[in-house]
């Protein structure tokens, strides 16, 4: 009689499946042999989908710009915004699912409006960030929910000065003088290590903003899109407010003719062997 074959490597099957997700996806609350948890990276990818988002400290305030994609040229201009203020001083900036967007927002609220009303006084950006940190976590913690489709950028200005942080579909938090989400994050990160982080003040980072933004739009896919852009500063009473449309025109012209200028010419010529 024939001896029966030995089992396959189940470890070898077990390490293909786990790279693709199958088997391990179907929820939040497992996690994948090599220490993955998919429904978190797919909510990550949807983040990704979407127009950039940047948010920049500066010495004044804090300021936030986001390429919103549109999805028709009947839209109305400035509708479905994805820069919201939850209280007078802060305000949040959303790349990713826009409902997903609405509903951290709404949650924000909630926090500040509790913690006034529980404190009396306006709850500091870095209290905010941790509240807002822990209910994205929790999307993370059950099987019944379904992981955030959004990273959101944080700008507060209270008596600790201006504040930046971002939150991750994962729960984790980080603050930043500046910070790229989207997208096009990659490459407006290396723009925003060229310019003097912490130095700058927010109507220079209007500007600078708009830049990054025109550089790292992909024209011929995304055709139809709005800047939008939220700042609290000094200048407005350290209210986030949207930035004065003026400014931003003026802003996008500049980004405009910037991106429309031809490359600067390297002078070093290759060595004729």
């Amino acid at each position: 009689a024939t001896r029966a074959k030995p089992p396959e490597n189940r470890s070898t099957g077990c390490a293909s499946m786990s790279s693709i997700g199958t088997g391990y996806d179907l929820d939040a609350d497992t996690f994948s042999p090599d220490g993955r948890i998919f429904q978190v990276e797919y909510a990550t990818k949807a983040v990704d989908n979407t127009g950039t988002a940047i948010g920049l400290c500066c010495t004044d305030g804090v300021v936030i710009g986001i390429e919103k994609l549109l999805v028709s040229k009947m839209l109305v201009p400035g509708s479905n915004r994805r820069s919201f203020a939850v209280d007078t001083h802060t305000g949040i900036g959303v790349a990713g699912l826009s409902a997903d967007g609405r509903q951290v927002a709404n949650r924000a609220r909630a926090e500040c409006s509790e913690y006034k009303k529980t404190f009396g006084a306006p709850m500091e950006g870095k209290v905010l960030a941790d509240r807002l940190s822990m209910f994205l976590h929790m999307y993370t913690l059950y099987w019944s929910l379904r992981p955030f489709g959004c990273s959101t950028l944080l700008a507060s200005y209270t008596d600790d000065g201006p504040q930046l942080y971002m939150i991750d579909p994962s729960g984790s938090s980080w603050g930043y003088w500046g910070c790229a989400i989207g997208k096009g994050r990659q490459v407006a990160k290396t723009e925003l290590e060229k310019l003097s982080l912490g130095k700058i003040t927010c109507a220079e980072a209007v500007k600078a903003i708009a830049n990054i933004i025109y550089q790292v739009h992909d024209e011929t896919k995304d055709k139809i899109w709005e800047l939008e852009m939220g700042w609290v500063c000094d200048a407005n009473g350290r209210k986030y407010t949207p930035v004065p449309a003026e400014l931003v025109k003026e802003a996008e012209e500049e980004a405009k003719k910037a991106a429309a200028a031809p490359p600067p010419k390297g002078d070093d010529k290759m060595d004729e062997s």
